[in-house]
């Protein structure tokens, strides 16, 4: 299967309230649409690049906005929020609905204008979900790559996390670094050519779960 990075801007007529907002010339340049519940009230968890301030001069200002949640974040603001509807164009929504693909959260949305979001299906049907799109607005193709399950930190097996640990403790991670692969393998009990493989593995599987 494909994973596909997708960028679209669309016409005006499909630009939804939120992201008209976003590419005024507002403090906030980038809001991500993390997850949705197909419930009546139209609820969606966001993420904002600015402060509480800035996100509710943000949301405040979309009228179908019923009721709003907001917490701060280091470097952003996320935001609980209930509308009366979601207010994305209904051909936009008829697209995805029937699309071949399932789709990744987040959905970016961009103070250039630009969304931002990723598919995943077979190679045709990805495709055929990118002609359709393309009659909707100037699509991107801005990544394409195989799909695969990937590894998160919690999955990390007992012995790649006690090399982790054991690599913070005695100053593996530290910066300059203090301690040694040998250090690592000497808490593990076990050769240094072993605690380096494990090292690497949890980190990979650390870094893809981060930067996906």
């Amino acid at each position: 299967m494909k994973r596909i990075r997708f960028s679209v801007i669309y016409p005006e007529r499909f630009v939804h309230p939120l992201h008209r907002r976003l590419a005024g010339d507002g403090p906030l340049t980038r809001a991500e649409l993390l997850m949705w519940s197909p419930t009546a009230d139209a609820s969606a968890l966001f993420w904002c690049d600015g402060d509480r301030t800035a996100t509710a001069e943000l949301v405040d200002a979309i009228e179908s906005v019923r009721d709003r949640t907001l917490v701060g974040d280091e470097g952003g603001t996320y935001v609980i929020l209930r509308q009366r509807e979601y207010e994305f164009s209904g051909a936009i929504l008829t697209t995805v609905a029937e699309a071949g693909v399932i789709f990744l959260p987040p959905v970016i949305f961009l103070d250039t204008g630009a969304v931002q979001f990723e598919a995943v299906g077979e190679a045709a049907a990805v495709s055929a979900f990118h002609d359709d799109l393309a009659t909707l607005g100037d699509v991107t193709i801005e990544r394409v790559r195989e799909f695969e399950r990937q590894r998160s930190p919690s999955t990390l097996t007992d012995r790649q996390r006690a090399a982790l640990e054991a690599g913070l403790a005695v100053g593996y991670y530290e910066v300059p670094r203090d301690g040694t692969v040998e250090d690592v393998a000497a808490i593990l009990e076990c050769a240094p050519s072993t605690a380096g493989e494990l090292l690497r593995k949890a980190e990979a599987a650390v870094i893809a779960a981060t930067v996906g």
